[in-house]
């Protein structure tokens, strides 16, 4: 699963990147749970839950069925 999960994130760190953040993958657990850090701008953004939950999150969610929740470390 980490594999789908990495590939999927490739799709997203584009548009992170262009405004000066990114997504680093720390860990996928055998439950589903997709543990990720941002970085750069996007580590100290205010609307950075936004952006992990309704962006990172719904898009991991759409192309990998088994994660079941992603958080942020």
């Amino acid at each position: 699963m980490r594999e789908k999960v990495e590939e999927a994130l490739k799709g997203i760190r584009p548009m992170l990147q262009a405004d000066g953040g990114d997504v680093e993958l720390i860990e996928v657990t055998d439950d589903g749970i997709v543990k990720v850090k941002l970085t750069g701008a996007c580590g100290g953004c205010p609307m950075a839950q936004m952006t992990l939950q309704a962006g990172i999150g719904r898009v991991l969610k759409q192309r990998v069925p088994e994660v079941k929740e992603v958080v942020s470390v």
